[in-house]
């Protein structure tokens, strides 16, 4: 057919219709689930099983899209849509915990029969007007509440730790809302994810960029996760810190504090670097870009639309002189990881020791003393240590008497080997001294105070005793599968 015909063709076609409100009911989908969380003060073993409801989206291509926290741990799923009695069967095909998004699908098709796809907006301005449907508590009919958009910009992701862009809104946003689209005039410009605690008429929605994000990210059949700069900075708004850096008045950027082993800015910034310009975006001295208008949010955004592999562009004044740098888009690099769903801990166990990396998890199962909560709240991985492997606990028994009292204490060395990580802990206890394991441990008093301590055992008595030990408490094996050899 000539190029002209196939114009006029798509001229005269009937425009789109508008989507009505019925369109958007039957996008919305109430989920059921049922989860089971880890337990992090026995790892050995499952954790308790609880269930909820919460919301979703279907969007193209018989995919319906919803929050991180709603599928997190989910051993069974199930989904209903407005108006329909019957509880589909569903499962979970992505979860990007990061960014508080998933998507489950329905084998059976006709689950979708008289579904209209939610037709995929912008990002909405200031007093936009929003509608956020949704099944919250307190009933099993479909539920809509209208706002308007108070402000976007990048909010701390409770579910994940991530600080990342976000709409917030004064539409009412309740337990059971979490993964319901949010629509501007017909059009899905989000999920409604989290509502602020001690706050009045505070909701948050994730936005178009960090969903599209995601779906780009899954392309490939695996969902990689967003990149993270890992790195510590500050602003240089002070005149006499500017004029120490080298910087001219006219300069902005950020003074770069410490560099995260294993992060993207490892081997490309150097600390002492002022970082002013990122894949062309200059930096203001407080750490914000230009948004919008007269908008400003964290710079942190230009990385969180990208994918992981990817390279920027970023300019740096180092040594007073602008040079430019190749940025490699790299996860997230922590010493103690933020939050982790569907996956079980590690542990290992030796002597009726029980070891454990440490984790935001753990520390909430066991408890722990200041200075190991500084690890997670202000510790970075070094290239010596990419993880704190800690004595979680004592599984008291004869033969480690002595040491029952001993908990959440991170380990320095086995047997005269540095620890790094658990697996560098586990390697350890392969090679006994002298017939004995000998175990280093950072040990504090209530006072605060540093005090050095010691296990030392026989290495053939700990294997001999293990089975007993294991019996008595109900553990069926001394590692966990991640520590097994292949």
């Amino acid at each position: 057919m000539p190029r002209a015909l196939i114009f006029l063709a798509v001229l005269v076609l009937p425009a789109a219709a508008a989507p009505n409100d019925h369109d958007l009911r039957r996008a919305t989908v109430q989920i059921h689930f049922t989860a089971s969380s880890p337990d992090y003060a026995q790892p050995w073993q499952p954790g308790r099983q609880g269930g909820g409801t919460g919301s979703g989206v279907i969007i193209e291509g018989n995919r319906i899209l919803t929050n991180g926290h709603v599928v997190a741990n989910a051993a069974y799923l199930s989904v209903r849509k407005s108006g329909d009695i019957r509880k589909y069967p569903a499962r979970l095909a992505y979860a990007g915990h990061d960014g508080e998004t998933a998507l489950i699908t329905v084998d059976d098709p006709s689950f979708f029969e008289g579904t209209v796809p939610a037709k995929f907006g912008g990002v909405p301005s200031q007093r936009d007007k929003v509608a956020v449907y949704g099944y919250p508590i307190g009933g099993t009919d479909l539920s809509v509440t209208e706002g308007i958009v108070s402000r976007v910009g990048v909010t701390a992701y409770s579910h994940s730790a991530r600080a990342l862009l976000a709409v917030q809104t004064d539409a009412a946003i309740n337990p059971g809302n979490s993964g319901g689209p949010v629509f501007q005039d017909g059009k899905f410009i989000g999920i409604a994810f989290q509502h602020s605690v001690g706050a009045q008429n505070i909701g948050y929605v994730v936005p178009m960029p960090i969903i599209q994000r995601f779906l780009k990210d899954i392309r490939d059949g695996r969902y990689d996760g967003i990149p993270d700069l890992g790195l510590w900075w500050q602003g240089t708004e002070n005149d006499g810190l500017r004029k120490s850096l080298g910087l001219r008045s006219d300069n902005s950027g950020v003074l770069i504090t410490k560099i995260a082993y294993g992060g993207s800015g490892w081997g490309v910034f150097e600390e002492g670097d002022v970082l002013v310009k990122l894949d062309g975006v200059k930096i203001g001295q407080d750490g914000t870009i230009p948004f919008r208008d007269d908008e400003r949010i964290d710079f942190s955004d230009l990385l969180s639309r990208r994918q992981l592999g990817e390279i920027l562009d970023a300019v740096v004044v180092r040594g007073g002189k602008e040079l430019t740098v190749k940025l490699p888009m790299k996860a997230s690099a922590d010493l103690v990881p933020g939050p982790k769903y569907d996956v079980k801990p590690s542990y290992f166990i030796a002597g009726g020791l029980v070891f454990m990396p440490l984790s935001d998890e753990l520390i909430a199962a066991r408890g722990a003393g200041f200075r190991v909560r500084s690890l997670s709240a202000d510790g970075m991985p070094a290239p010596e240590r990419t993880e704190v492997a800690v004595l979680s606990h004592v599984l008291a028994h004869d033969f480690n008497r002595g040491y029952h009292n001993l908990s959440m204490a991170p380990v320095t060395k086995v047997n005269g080997r540095a620890i790094g990580n658990l697996k560098d802990l586990v390697k350890a206890f392969g090679s006994p001294v002298a017939g004995r394991h000998e175990i280093e441990i950072e040990h504090y008093s209530g006072y605060g105070e540093n005090k050095g301590s010691r296990i030392v055992f026989d290495a053939a008595e700990a294997a001999k005793v293990l089975p007993a030990i294991m019996a008595r408490y109900g553990v069926p094996v001394d590692r966990s599968d991640d520590l097994k050899k292949p």
